[in-house]
């Protein structure tokens, strides 16, 4: 991991520790920064799961057009430097520092601290407008009214992933209530363009878009998606949409997850492709099959087969368990798996059980005090029948290589973003 000792520790020493909603504080400090934000176009991305994904292929066909692309993402997986990729490269730990001292620079001690996410997002915009950037694509962090990233001017499209429950102590305990905080993203007589999942929310969209004036896109309902191949190697399939038609398009994201964050990424596209005319069906295509995202459905290793994937809600997890069962339909596999004590871990470890029939192996992300222990894991976990005795592992490359030398036939390491940027930088 490149050095951001310095850049972490201003930034843990200027804001707080806490998620406090409202746009106030990055208001004041974008504002005091000139408002680079607005001084490249951009993609706004909101959703509970996909938006990295979706996020990754719109960023990569802008590449491949021959824009200079911004892609803003969080969390990070190894180091915060993949927070902000200028033509899907890193900027330097020195580039991220520096950022970080002027924006501190002006924070006035009579105010109120601005959080983490506040402060990384401010540095990312301000990197953005330094590295002159055509378009940026940036992903929210939580939820989306309240979001830091939600103070855009430029926005030429917003585009929002599945909504599932995730959360909810800041968005609300009902579907409803976390979708609305995505849909209040919408703007007006700009393109949105939503997944349509989960789709008793459409009608709520409808009502969003028409409130405000925003063009409403429904994934399901405008498009179609045929001739779909799954595999390990990749994806295949056709897509048609009143504004684009592709035959053929490939990606090395894979899954049957991806298959709908592949093609709301080319609705999205579609609808602002006039905006930018380098944007051809053949570079589409060049971007969508160059597109990569890593720590979900990974694969690390094929002899023997390992899997990372970042899946850390029961959504995520109902997903990646589809995925597996699609693409290793008859593999026995052994899970390592750790989760933060603020998720449904019960919930998701019973989904596990049901669908996968595995071998468990519970650790943790070490040094995060939000993470569960292995000990709570087993415990939970013996609510359900595996393939083995749960076992726990402080550490989880011991987790790792106890799902490897058992009667497991692929390994398959879930359950948190956290723990798959603690174990990618251990391999």
């Amino acid at each position: 991991m490149k050095n951001f000792n310095s850049f972490e520790e201003l930034l843990s020493a200027h804001s707080n520790n806490k998620i406090i909603p409202g746009l106030e504080r990055i208001k004041k400090l974008l504002s005091r920064l000139g408002n680079p934000q607005n001084s490249f176009k951009s993609v706004h991305i909101v959703g509970t799961n996909g938006k990295g994904s979706t996020g990754a292929f719109i960023s990569s066909i802008f590449r491949a057009s021959g824009y200079r692309t911004g892609f803003y993402s969080s969390p990070h997986l190894e180091s915060p430097g993949e927070r902000l990729l200028i033509d899907g490269a890193e900027l330097s730990p020195d580039d991220w520092t520096r950022a970080a001292e002027e924006v501190i620079k002006i924070i006035r001690s009579d105010e109120e601290p601005p959080s983490y996410f506040e402060l990384v997002t401010a540095c990312a915009f301000l990197l953005a407008r330094e590295q002159k950037i055509e378009i940026g694509i940036i992903e929210a962090g939580l939820g989306g009214k309240f979001d830091a990233t939600n103070v855009m001017s430029e926005t030429v499209c917003s585009v929002i992933a599945s909504i599932s429950i995730d959360h909810t102590e800041y968005l609300g305990p009902t579907l409803e209530s976390i979708a609305g905080e995505k849909f209040a993203v919408v703007k007006k007589n700009i393109p949105a363009c939503f997944s349509g999942v989960d789709a008793s929310l459409v009608p709520m969209f409808k009502n969003f878009c028409a409130e405000r004036g925003a063009l409403a896109h429904v994934l399901t309902e405008e498009t179609r998606i045929e001739n779909v191949k799954i595999s390990p190697a990749g994806n295949e399939f056709d897509f048609y949409s009143p504004r684009l038609e592709l035959k053929n398009v490939k990606t090395n994201l894979i899954g049957d997850y991806q298959i709908y964050n592949a093609a709301l990424s080319l609705l999205a596209v579609s609808e602002i492709q006039n905006s930018f005319p380098k944007i051809t069906a053949s570079t589409i295509k060049a971007g969508m099959q160059s597109a990569k995202w890593p720590g979900r459905l990974e694969i690390i290793s094929r002899e023997p087969l390992i899997i990372f994937d970042g899946g850390h809600n029961f959504d995520g997890v109902k997903k990646l368990c589809a995925s597996v069962k699609t693409l290793w339909p008859d593999l026995k596999f052994g899970v390592v798996y750790a989760a933060m004590r603020d998720k449904n871990f019960e919930g998701c470890l019973e989904l596990l059980n049901h669908e996968l029939k595995p071998a468990f192996y519970a650790t943790t992300v070490p040094g995060m005090a939000r993470a569960s222990t292995p000990d709570e894991l087993v415990n939970a976990a013996k609510n359900f029948e595996w393939r083995n005795s749960p076992a726990g592992f402080l550490e989880p490359s011991e987790a790792i290589r106890a799902a490897v030398s058992d009667d497991n036939q692929a390994v398959l390491v879930c359950g948190s973003l956290y723990l798959i940027g603690y174990v990618k930088s251990k391999f």
